[in-house]
C-alpha cells in the first residue's frame, strides 16, 4: 500500500470519528432539554402545592361590638327631689319610701304621702312617686339609648292604658332631658275625683317616671288639674337633673320632645322593664286606692 493511500485513509478515519462524536454530542442535547423540562415541570407542580399549603387560614370574624351606655349609675332615689318641692308637692309626708330592688344601679324609686286633714272641711290627699330604670348596652341587645327610648315608648302607652281613666290627654313636655311627656286624667272613685298626672322622661339611657296624683276628701275641693301637672312637671325636671348630675353632667337641656299624641307602640326591651312597668302599675292603683 502507497503512502499516499494511507495517509488518504488516516484522514478518512479521524472524519469519521469526528462525525461520531458530533452525532452522539446532538443526540444528547434533547435528552437535556427533556430532562431539564421535566425538572421546571416538576418544580412547577411543587411551587403551586408549596403555595396552596402555605396560604393563610381565613381570619377569624371579630367579636361584634356597641356603643357604651353614656350613664353608668343612678342617684339616690329619695334625694332627687328638694325639700322645697317635696313641700309643695306632698306638704304632710313624714319622709320617702324607697322601693325593692336588688341593683340600685340599675333601677331606684321613692315615694311620699301626704294627707292635709282640714277636720269637718274634708282633706287633701297627694300621692308622689319617682321611678327610675337605666339601660346597659348589650351585644344581643343594641345600644342603652335605643333601649330606653323602646321603654319610654311603652311607659307613656301604659299611662295611657289606664283603666277607668276620664279626659286622658297626652302633652310633649320641653326642657326635660332628651324627651319627655306628660299623661293627665280623671279617676272617679267614691272618695272623689283623683287627678292624675304621669310624666315619662329620657335622658340618653335612663327613663324617669314621675306619677303624682291628688284629691279633695271628705267634701273638699277637687285639686286644680293644670297645677297638679306643673308640679309633677318641675319634679321630673328635677330627678332628670339629678341623674345627669350623678353622672358628672350638668342640668339637662331638654334636646326634643315627643310628639302630642305621645310615643307610639315601641316594645319593651326585656323581662326587667316588663317588671317594674307592673310594678309602676300596681303603684298607681295602690296610691289611688289608698283611702279607699
Amino acid at each position: 500500500m502507497s503512502e499516499g493511500t494511507m495517509q488518504r485513509r488516516a484522514q478518512r478515519d479521524q472524519r469519521a470519528k469526528r462525525l461520531t462524536r458530533v452525532l452522539v454530542g446532538a443526540a444528547a442535547v434533547p435528552v437535556m432539554l427533556v430532562a431539564a423540562g421535566c425538572s421546571s415541570d416538576s418544580g412547577s407542580d411543587g411551587e403551586g402545592k408549596a403555595a396552596a399549603t402555605a396560604s393563610p387560614s381565613k381570619s377569624a370574624s371579630p367579636s361584634p361590638t356597641v356603643r357604651p351606655a353614656a350613664y353608668g349609675k343612678l342617684p339616690e332615689p329619695c334625694s332627687v327631689l328638694s325639700k322645697k318641692t317635696l313641700d309643695d308637692l306632698v306638704p304632710k309626708a313624714k319622709s320617702g319610701k324607697e322601693g325593692a330592688t336588688n341593683d340600685t344601679a340599675t333601677r331606684a324609686g321613692c315615694s311620699w304621702d301626704s294627707l292635709d286633714d282640714n277636720g269637718v272641711k274634708g282633706s287633701q290627699f297627694r300621692w308622689l312617686s319617682v321611678s327610675m330604670l337605666r339601660f346597659e348596652s348589650d351585644v344581643t341587645r343594641g345600644e342603652g339609648d335605643k333601649l330606653a327610648r323602646d321603654y319610654y315608648a311603652k311607659q307613656l302607652k301604659d299611662a295611657q292604658s289606664a283603666q277607668g281613666a276620664k279626659s286622658l290627654r297626652t302633652t310633649p313636655v320641653s326642657g326635660t332631658g332628651d324627651e319627655a311627656a306628660v299623661v293627665r286624667y280623671d279617676l272617679k272613685k267614691e272618695e272623689g275625683t283623683f287627678k292624675q298626672q304621669t310624666v315619662v322622661a329620657r335622658v340618653e339611657n335612663v327613663v324617669v317616671t314621675v306619677d303624682f296624683n291628688g284629691a279633695g276628701l271628705a267634701g273638699d275641693k277637687t285639686p286644680d288639674a293644670d297645677d297638679l301637672t306643673k308640679d309633677a312637671q318641675k319634679a321630673a325636671k328635677e330627678a332628670v337633673d339629678a341623674v345627669t348630675k350623678a353622672n358628672g353632667g350638668g342640668t339637662s337641656s331638654g334636646a326634643s320632645a315627643p310628639s302630642g299624641s305621645g310615643a307610639g307602640s315601641g316594645s319593651g326591651s326585656g323581662s326587667d322593664t316588663d317588671s317594674d312597668s307592673d310594678s309602676g302599675g300596681k303603684s298607681r292603683s295602690k296610691a289611688l286606692s289608698k283611702t279607699g
